[in-house]
């Protein structure tokens, strides 16, 4: 097997083990969103420490610099705000929903990316911006009320933080070590989840949190940790249009597990929604056509 191919079945594993991650989501927010979130995210932090650990180069400089603290805590700041609506909007929406609109987070970055640093965006991104509109209405006006439901509509907002996430992420991660990055930004999100947990879900008892020991490590471990792993190590080979096609099979994973696990169901009309959605992610990761620039004659 080619490197490529390994690092292409790394990156389809980790789109499979997020997808599936809706579902220990959604079963987990029995005990709170914020108990939820900050505990699995701290987790995930803490899975990653001993990569950092081994991947230090100066063993008598500090683990973490100013500049890596100072990034992972803002990115972890996003992760939070985003990882918290998320895990609200499941308890009002199904996982498999939970997951297609999530994935517009690959439409919004650039747009995010154009209102932030006034850069110009590619004139397609605006064409997939519209098929996920219409994508959109058809996944979540369920009725004729033009009423959009809560749950959907705070997962919508989770993907706009989450495109402002993946923005801070690319600002400080020219600057600063990956996965150091990554290791304080779950940290930190872990630790302002577990604030809010004391302040607004108290009081919070061991035996509460045990009831869903196997969402939180699945979530925590497998889906933080693990998954993040198997992201770097897969993209340092694959082609990245097709490494962001891949990733972008979380949201069929999604369905897939919420169909079998959770037996949630859609109508024909959001499957229609799910597959314009879907496409619009396809279209957005679509390469640049490049600008062939003429030879010059002697």
């Amino acid at each position: 097997m080619s490197n490529k191919m390994k690092a292409n079945m790394l990156l389809l594993i980790a789109a499979f083990i997020w997808g599936t991650a809706f579902v220990a989501q959604k079963t987990g927010g029995q005990i709170g969103a914020f108990t939820f979130n900050g505990i699995r995210t701290f987790i995930g932090g803490l899975v990653l420490l001993p990569l950092v650990f081994r991947n230090r180069k100066d063993k008598t400089e500090p683990i973490f610099n100013k500049a890596e603290l100072i990034g992972g805590i803002v990115c972890g700041f996003f992760l939070f705000v985003a990882a918290s609506l998320q895990q609200f909007g499941l308890a009002y929406t199904t996982a498999g929903k939970a997951a297609f609109i999530t994935t517009l987070y690959v439409v919004f970055c650039p747009i995010l990316y154009l209102l932030v640093f006034r850069k110009k965006t590619r004139p397609l991104v605006w064409l997939c911006v519209v098929l996920d509109v219409i994508g959109l209405y058809l996944l979540c006006m369920t009725d004729a009320s033009f009423k959009i439901q809560l749950g959907d509509t705070l997962v919508i907002l989770c993907a706009i933080a989450f495109a402002a996430q993946m923005n801070a992420v690319d600002f400080y991660v020219a600057k600063i070590d990956g996965l150091k990055l990554s290791c304080i930004q779950f940290l930190s999100s872990g630790l302002m989840g577990m604030i809010c947990m004391v302040i607004f879900e108290s009081p919070v008892t061991m035996s509460n949190i045990m009831t869903a020991w196997f969402p939180i490590l699945y979530a925590g471990v497998i889906s933080c940790g693990i998954a993040y792993t198997f992201q770097v190590l897969g993209q340092r080979e694959a082609d990245p249009a097709i490494a962001a096609l891949i990733l972008c099979l979380e949201s069929v994973f999604g369905v897939l597990a919420g169909a079998v696990l959770l037996h949630e169901t859609m109508t024909g009309r959001e499957i229609l929604g799910c597959v314009i959605m879907f496409a619009a992610v396809i279209i957005s990761n679509l390469p640049e056509k490049k600008k062939e620039i003429p030879e010059e004659t002697a």
